[in-house]
């Protein structure tokens, strides 16, 4: 099964029933080959005349595209699926998709160098809020104008007006720009979800290093969701009793909502509040409570003695966080960035009026984060694409440039990743002032880099 070539895409047609021995039946070591030398931006499957696949049968396709990416670092994944089968596939690899769904090859063109430049008016929804910045992003890159929908209800009412658009996008994912591990929400709160019985088993389930990771970003609020939890052992009780110690290294605050103790004994409750860990009834509690909410995640700096040093492999790759960051900003803004230093030592912001900031971790391979601060001007430019106007309103601001930061964080995880490097990242930390940033990362030296844009100064930081 030879790849078909068009509109800069090569794309493998199979039919019929794909399972493990007919994908391979399809595929061969010869066609992907071939494909590998063919020069295209796209590498895509198309499941039109696909009645019937399971997850064996797409395996085959998907370790293809490892292999590709790794090669010739092109766009790889699927087109052409209904909803139910758009749904199998989200199923069958959850958060380890990192190959991109196009719901047509329409919608893949305009992803495309083919099509780059030939304005398009074009609608996008996705129930992701990062996947539709990420589509919004890739779209004005090419020269396109992405209208996004902000709701379900908002985009059927602007599909009801079809002929306004020259292509409409949905049940479409773009790979490799972050990762869902948990949600972020008003006022920097890291949201756990947990359920049922808790025992020894949340110790294994729980993504410590990604916690941990997040404390050193600057996260200070943590909330478990703990509504439908029946209840817990002693096992659990002691995983929870030291997280809360570890948080208070940092002066963080854990938090549970939700939870109730007609099965759990009550002193297990009181073992925990004593750990510092805090409850609440309902999660409006927090959220709606917007000087609690600020007084429970405000920053404050660690008590961690021993900083870490850059060391030498962060510093070789400096030019993979430096490509991320520019590439992006640069689109969003458009306006050149100009290098006027770098220099390792404390991070050094001569002027903190009218600054904003954000912050974004990584771990696996290597480890550190990624500080960004921003003229309110460069950041409001920036994020007008994704608010889809122009506001004045910082905490609007400050989330969008948030899913900003997250497409950042998810370019320099592909970058790395196509050097055999892996790496995950963090949710980015928001600041609507340098100074509890500073809180932050007082003491800890990095690799400072100033650089301007259209005579606004921005500076990156990179540090752990």
């Amino acid at each position: 099964m030879r790849a078909t070539v068009k509109d800069g895409m090569a794309i493998f047609s199979p039919q019929g029933f794909l399972d493990g021995n007919s994908t391979s039946a399809f595929l061969t070591i010869e066609d992907i080959d071939a494909t590998l030398k063919l020069k295209v931006d796209m590498v895509l499957v198309s499941l039109k005349r696909v009645i019937f696949f399971n997850r064996n049968g797409l395996d085959a396709f998907v370790k293809m595209f490892s292999k590709m990416r790794l090669q010739n670092h092109t766009t790889v994944g699927f087109c052409d699926y209904d909803t139910k089968k758009f749904d199998a596939i989200n199923n069958f690899y959850k958060n380890d998709m990192n190959f991109s769904l196009f719901n047509t090859q329409e919608t893949a063109a305009l992803f495309t160098s083919s099509f780059k430049n030939q304005s398009k008016n074009v609608l996008l929804f996705s129930e992701d809020k990062s996947q539709r910045s990420a589509m919004a992003i890739e779209l004005h890159d090419n020269g396109h104008n992405p209208i996004i929908a902000q709701s379900k209800e908002d985009f059927a009412l602007k599909c009801s007006n079809k002929n306004a658009y020259d292509n409409i996008i949905k049940n479409t994912f773009i790979g490799q720009i972050g990762q869902k591990v948990a949600t972020r929400v008003t006022g920097n709160a890291i949201i756990y979800t947990i359920s049922s019985f808790l025992d020894a088993e949340i110790g294994n389930n729980f993504n410590i290093a990604y916690h941990l990771n997040s404390l050193n970003v600057g996260f200070r609020l943590f909330i478990f969701d703990a509504y439908r939890v029946v209840s817990m052992n002693v096992h659990a009780l002691n995983f929870f009793s030291k997280l809360a110690s570890s948080a208070a290294e940092y002066n963080a605050n854990i938090c549970f909502v939700g939870m109730v103790f007609d099965k759990t004994p009550k002193t297990f409750k009181d073992t925990m509040e004593d750990a510092g860990i805090l409850f609440y009834e309902q999660m409006d509690d927090i959220l709606k409570n917007k000087l609690l909410l600020a007084e429970l995640g405000a920053s404050s700096a660690s008590n961690i003695k021993n900083k870490r040093l850059i060391n030498k492999l962060i510093v070789v790759e400096l030019p993979n966080f430096i490509h991320a960051t520019i590439t992006t900003l640069e689109m969003m803004t458009n306006s050149k960035a100009i290098k006027e230093s770098a220099e390792i030592h404390e991070i050094i912001i001569e002027d903190k009026r009218d600054k904003i900031a954000s912050s974004i971790g990584f771990y696996g391979d290597m480890d550190g984060m990624v500080i960004l601060i921003f003229p309110k001007n460069i950041a409001k430019k920036a994020c007008e694409l994704l608010i889809g106007e122009q506001t004045d309103d910082t905490e609007l601001i400050l989330d969008t440039l948030a899913e900003l930061v997250n497409i950042v964080g998810g370019k320099l995880k592909t970058l790395l990743a196509d050097k055999n490097i892996s790496v995950d990242i963090t949710l980015p930390r928001t600041y609507p002032t340098v100074d509890g940033l500073l809180e932050i990362i007082s003491d800890r030296r990095g690799v400072q880099v100033d650089l301007t844009f259209s005579g606004d100064k921005f500076l990156f930081f990179l540090t752990r």
